[in-house]
């Protein structure tokens, strides 16, 4: 990982170029065994392809719980385990890096489908999480259907 990571640190915070991007997502699918172009509509839909993009989640009162950062939008819960794995120094690595989040974020799919099996619902658990209560399940099958027509249209456009 740390060659990887040398390699993609390369590319310059914000300037996600197609072929780079091309680059990342294929590596990252290579790697996991995730077909890129899955990977691609889930950055479509988590960030709107925006590497610097943080995002906010707030509980039912409004109180912050947890910060999603870059591409793919890898949730503040991950960032210990990833300090402590060495894959990255800080959060910021996570904006600066638009490769390394791709990386990070097909590591974390591909966890999730280890964990719950090669099907919607648990690729919805990428957004939603895995708590089995109905609202939660709604939430996983709901995204689950976003990704399932980005694909689509990526498949259309690449075949």
């Amino acid at each position: 990982m740390k060659v990887i990571t040398g390699l993609l640190a390369l590319l310059v915070a914000g300037s996600f170029s197609l072929s780079a991007e091309a680059f990342c997502f294929k590596e990252a699918g290579a790697r996991y065994q995730i077909d890129p172009r899955l990977l691609m509509a889930i950055a479509q839909q988590e960030s709107g392809m925006n590497p610097t993009i943080i995002n906010t989640n707030r509980n039912k009162s409004g109180k912050a719980v947890s910060y999603d950062y870059g591409v793919m939008q890898v949730n503040s819960n991950h960032i210990p385990k990833l300090m402590g794995m060495g894959i990255i120094k800080s959060k910021d690595d996570l904006l600066n890096n638009p490769c390394l989040n791709v990386q990070i974020g097909a590591w974390i799919l591909a966890t999730h489908l280890q964990k719950c099996g090669v099907n919607w619902s648990c690729l919805g658990s990428y957004n939603a999480g895995f708590s089995e209560n109905n609202e939660q399940e709604t939430k996983r099958l709901n995204y689950a259907r976003k990704i399932y027509r980005r694909y689509n249209i990526q498949l259309a456009g690449h075949p």
